[in-house]
């Protein structure tokens, strides 16, 4: 029997949830059909055969979650076929070792509760781990079990995350570990624009000048080898909002790209994102991000950079303003713009330098 192992998906994902399989035990089929459609971090993927054969196993069922390097289909041995060859990614040795020394470990939780108080909690559907001991030494009593228990009662009943949610929930736990957020603000002065003028692509081409007048915020930071990289081509992460959270495809390249190329690369990445069929490789390797959030409301916004970045841009809803111009008050259409920058590696006065640049941009009639 040949193994099929679930194989890396890319942007560090342990396991990708099972949404359709597209063959059936004992089917034969050929190399590159199309096995199983899995969701990832922000798209879904078909997932190909590494080979001819015919099926004898699947492993798992629509809406299960398979982790990367676990048996996902079997194949039946032909006559004179080699069986010692597994395919897929397997996990690293050192990590199977390191989830063994954690099971070896009482869990800490377990630790300050009693026999009696992890039976309530089990009946009651409580996870221990989450609450905080009143007893003596921080143990945890029955009170704090039913009153947790209460709680829950209120919430009503709970879901897993899945798919694109449960893959959010991690990064943006892993950019509020990693990242030291800082920012600027301002408000760009866009009344003598025409009405023919596309703000995305106008955005887009801001960020394009800005970053080359201050290319320190065009970069990726290496945490974990203290290493930055400032990147002379610009890919900018489009943030897109669905019904399931934001599809965040990268357009590739705006700095060499006129305005109806880009319209035509948004729209392109729009459609994709909204049926969800943007490709693994169009996720990936964006050098800064855009969050175009004012389309639904909202002047300045706590934007979230999501690492090996160091910089998002977001853009708040244009509206008339009274600002000074030409040194009298006026009522003028401004565009309210956020920079937020990872102060580990872009100084303020580099952050403040971009924001001046991409102001001045946008200023231009044209």
């Amino acid at each position: 029997m040949n193994k099929f192992l679930m194989p890396d998906l890319g942007e560090g994902l342990e396991e990708a949830e099972i949404v359709a399989w597209h063959v059936n035990v004992g089917d034969h089929i050929v190399a590159d059909q199309p096995l199983v459609s899995v969701e990832t971090d922000k798209a879904v993927v078909e997932v190909p055969s590494p080979r001819s054969g015919r099926i004898a196993r699947l492993n798992g069922a629509k809406g299960d979650m398979v982790k990367v390097g676990a048996p996902l289909v079997e194949f039946a041995t032909e006559e004179g076929e080699d069986t010692g060859t597994v395919v897929g990614t397997l996990a690293r040795p050192e990590e199977g070792r390191k989830s063994r020394s954690l099971a070896a470990h009482e869990h800490p939780a377990e630790m300050r509760a009693s026999p009696a108080v992890r039976t309530l909690a089990k009946k009651l559907n409580v996870d221990i781990d989450l609450l905080t001991g009143t007893g003596p030494n921080g143990s945890l009593t029955r009170a704090d079990v039913e009153r947790a228990a209460r709680g829950l009662a209120n919430l009503g009943a709970g879901e897993p995350l899945r798919g694109m949610r449960r893959s959010m929930a991690q990064r943006m736990a892993q950019a509020h570990r990693e990242v030291v957020p800082a920012g600027v603000v301002d408000e760009a002065d866009i009344g003598d624009w025409g009405p023919e003028q596309d703000i995305s692509v106008r955005l887009i081409r801001a960020i394009s000048r800005a970053c080359k007048a201050e290319p320190s915020l065009n970069a990726h930071y290496l945490a974990e080898r203290g290493v930055r990289h400032v990147i002379e081509r610009i890919d900018v992460a489009i943030a897109v909002d669905t019904e399931d959270g934001l599809i965040v495809p990268v357009l590739r390249n705006v700095g060499e790209r006129d305005a109806p190329d880009l319209r035509a690369g948004l729209d392109r990445l729009r459609i994709d994102a909204a049926n969800r069929i943007v490709p693994p490789e169009e996720l990936k390797g964006a050098t800064i991000t855009l969050s175009n959030f004012g389309m639904f409301g909202g002047r300045f916004a706590h934007l979230v950079i999501v690492p090996p970045q160091v910089s998002i841009v977001g853009a708040g809803r244009a509206a008339g303003r009274v600002v000074a111009h030409r040194g009298s008050p006026a009522v003028r259409r401004t565009l309210p713009l956020t920079v937020i920058f990872d102060h580990r590696v872009v100084t303020g006065g580099e952050g403040a330098r971009f924001l001046a640049a991409l102001k001045a941009d946008l200023e231009r009639p044209t």
